[in-house]
């Protein structure tokens, strides 16, 4: 049996078998541009577009439903330390209530005014004067069991002249 000849070989039958076909007098159907994706959409990436929207949007609302409740966990925090506070003052001027009821304070307060006993002798400091010396009587220094330091003028002297002794031994 004889081998045929490759397509591209010219075959003098060939030639002669097309040009005996008559052509067709109808053109070829034109071709649908329904099954081609616009700028490379389909229908399916349409699909995971809309579909990754939905998520990013679903959770960007959880992001945000997230930071109201530490927002909110934080707002309670900060109003039990200042119920805390509040606490603290109300018992605070509760004390002081109860110590402005004593009859004691009230005396004393009556006292300010020279309401006190008749063998007290009222008096009153000048909103002027001068604060008391260091080793004033009633002062620290003064009191009873303190050590007092006693220096000789000699000493006060020869710190006044030549300075402190502790400065010179270092």
């Amino acid at each position: 049996m004889p081998s045929k000849p490759p397509p591209n070989v010219a075959d003098p039958e060939a030639d002669d078998e097309v040009a005996i076909q008559p052509a067709p007098d109808v053109a070829p159907a034109p071709v649908s541009l329904a099954g081609l994706g616009i700028a490379g959409l389909s229908r399916r990436r349409v699909g995971w577009a809309a579909l990754a929207l939905v998520t990013v949007w679903i959770l960007v609302s959880f992001a945000g439903q997230a930071s109201d409740a530490a927002r909110a966990a934080e707002r309670a925090s900060q109003e039990q330390s200042a119920n805390g506070a509040l606490v603290a003052r109300v018992s605070a001027l509760r004390d002081e209530l109860s110590l402005v009821q004593t009859q004691r304070w009230i005396l004393q307060q009556a006292r300010a005014y020279g309401l006190g006993t008749g063998t007290e002798r009222p008096f009153a400091i000048a909103a002027d004067a001068p604060s008391i010396a260091p080793d004033a009587p009633g002062s620290p220094a003064r009191r009873l069991g303190s050590i007092v330091e006693q220096r000789s003028p000699l000493d006060v002297w020869l710190d006044a002249l030549f300075g402190s002794g502790s400065a010179a031994g270092s």
